[in-house]
């Protein structure tokens, strides 16, 4: 029988719906013609394009896709509204948010960020929920701000002036750098709250219903993630072909090379790959009941499965 579940005869159809078109970032999902990771373990691989975690949590919720990438802000906020999730992989334990600002601005600590405007990705996204985190650190919340949507990866409006400052990741950051973003100050989410950055969430009944091809999707997803630690050059010069931002092979390396370093924890070295903390989850889903972004207690060892994981039997 084991052989048998290791390669089904008809591979399992899994679609991702992403928060982000396909880029440099997430290399190992995009490479799937030229390395077979998931066909290997009996995986029909979709992508779902997004603008924002919360685009990824509604293709799920709609049926457009099986598993949602999708962060911890649009999670929490998901499950305030009493939709049916669980969170089975943390993609990346390491908070990879930060708000950014030019020099000039002299903007240095949250409080400073007062009547200012801030540039998020999307209204649904990673960035303007952990903007949120810093807002609440100086006892501020978005009214206090003006929130200004730039769509993703964009500095040219913080450059040009249009905002003051702007909610990115630090791959974002890496390119706006890139692209002659000149001296800029960075305050970084994970000195206040380092709660992970985005994790794979399924509806409840996707995850009681497909359990045989979730654990090989995320054996898969495993695979992928460890070939890119291991090979960030392959992956840096096969991004040039799949990613739509990978054009300059140096900076697709540096990307892949944070994402990689973003993907490893503590947690992670003890118990693999994809293995939440969920000590630290807990307080990440109290304090973003403390910001007001969700108004109900999460417990979050009710709505994170770890049995999926590579290695559970």
């Amino acid at each position: 029988m084991s052989s048998l579940a290791q390669s089904p005869a008809k591979a399992d159809k899994v679609v991702v719906a992403g928060w982000s078109k396909p880029i440099t970032e997430i290399t190992n999902l995009l490479v799937e013609e030229d390395k077979g990771f998931f066909k290997a373990r009996g995986i029909d691989l979709g992508y779902v394009p997004g603008a924002g975690g919360g685009d990824a949590l509604r293709n799920i919720l709609s049926g457009q896709a099986d598993i949602a990438f999708t962060d911890p802000g649009s999670f929490f906020a998901a499950l305030d509204k009493g939709e049916k999730l669980r969170a089975i992989y943390d993609i990346y334990p390491q908070n990879v948010f930060n708000v950014v600002s030019l020099k000039s601005q002299n903007i240095t600590k949250p409080a400073d960020l007062k009547g200012k405007r801030i540039g998020v990705y999307s209204l649904a996204s990673g960035t303007r929920q952990n903007l949120q985190v810093l807002l609440h650190q100086a006892g501020l919340s978005e009214s206090d701000v003006t929130v200004v949507v730039t769509g993703l990866l964009n500095f040219a409006p913080l450059m040009q002036g249009q905002v003051d400052a702007t909610a990115a990741t630090d791959t974002g950051l890496l390119v706006g750098k890139q692209k002659g973003l000149g001296d800029v100050h960075v305050m970084e989410v994970k000195n206040y709250v380092n709660i992970s950055s985005d994790f794979f969430v399924v509806r409840e009944d996707t995850y009681a219903q497909k359990k045989e091809a979730l654990k090989r999707f995320l054996q898969a997803y495993q695979d992928s993630a460890e070939w890119m630690m291991r090979s960030p050059q392959e992956a840096a010069k096969l991004a040039v072909k799949v990613a739509i931002d990978g054009q300059n092979e140096a900076i697709n390396l540096e990307v892949i090379k944070l994402r990689n370093a973003s993907s490893v924890s503590t947690t992670t070295a003890q118990r693999g790959l994809g293995a939440f903390d969920l000590v630290a989850l807990q307080k990440g889903a109290q304090a973003y009941k403390a910001f007001g972004v969700i108004q109900r207690d999460i417990k979050v060892s009710d709505v994170v499965s770890q049995d999926l994981l590579p290695g559970k039997k």
